[in-house]
């Protein structure tokens, strides 16, 4: 399959995103996600504590040989004083602003000038730990943006910043008002929308997709909403041999990544 664009109405006529507060700074932690963040110039940091002093050297690496502010070495208790019961902090926390994302105007502007445009929607998934999860994932595959719909999407905390391991510095969370616009936006803009669903008659690789391309997910139990998958261009399935009904969405969203970096070769 193949798309030319249409020459519908420019995309960016009608609001496709909500403006949110990004100055607001919250705790990251764990080894992967503070260093991270540290490296990120785009982040502003105010503190970072540290209770393992192994880690002193690779957290000056990571904010360069001249820092703005100085590492605190602190006691474990005084570490976790800051972040949630039972965060896996591997020793270290930073205290960062929020990154402002690229509205869904910008991303569908960028598609132009990357014919290999990857970009994973979520439908109602609300659980931080999967989103987290699936925006790692999205990283790896070096997918342009994760977007969302606003009121069904939890904040970005250190839980969600957490599973995502880093991948928030590299894959943004594009968050929009309404998904089915925000699909339609992404088609106007030559992307193809391929929602994934159990009971798609094909595969990835069978849709045979080129060019830019929005793989949709739909939230665990409930699947895709009607709007949502009526705003797909195609439906495909992972194909899978076990006794398992369903695969965690992070899971099919690895899954389905990998395919379609298949496409690709």
């Amino acid at each position: 399959m193949s798309r030319r664009k249409s020459p519908s109405p420019r995309h960016n006529k009608h609001k496709s995103g909500k403006s949110h507060p990004h100055d607001a700074a919250s705790w990251l932690y764990g080894i992967h996600t503070a260093m991270a963040a540290l490296a990120n110039p785009q982040r502003k940091v105010s503190r970072i504590l540290t209770c393992d002093p192994a880690l002193a050297a690779p957290v000056t690496d990571a904010i360069g040989a001249t820092p703005q502010i100085a590492i605190e070495s602190v006691s474990r208790t005084v570490l976790e004083a800051n972040l949630p019961d039972g965060a896996v902090h591997q020793g270290i926390a930073v205290l960062a602003s929020a990154l402002e994302p690229p509205l869904l105007d910008q991303l569908c502007e960028q598609i132009a000038d990357q014919p290999h445009t990857r970009i994973v929607v979520l439908d109602q998934v609300t659980d931080p730990h999967n989103i987290g999860a699936i925006i790692r994932t999205a990283a790896a595959f070096q997918a342009t943006a994760v977007v969302v719909q606003d009121r069904h999407t939890p904040p970005v905390t250190g839980v969600l910043a957490k599973a995502a391991s880093g991948g928030l510095e590299y894959c943004p969370l594009v968050r929009v008002t309404n998904l089915a616009r925000a699909l339609e936006s992404l088609r106007r803009a030559g992307v193809w929308c391929i929602g994934l669903d159990s009971e798609a008659s094909q595969t990835m690789q069978a849709a045979k997709v080129t060019g830019p391309m929005a793989l949709v997910l739909g939230a665990e139990g409930d699947g895709l909403r009607r709007l949502t998958r009526e705003m797909c261009d195609a439906l495909a399935v992972i194909p899978y041999s076990g006794p398992l009904a369903s695969l965690n969405v992070s899971n099919a969203a690895a899954i389905a990544l990998y395919e379609i970096s298949q496409i690709d070769q």
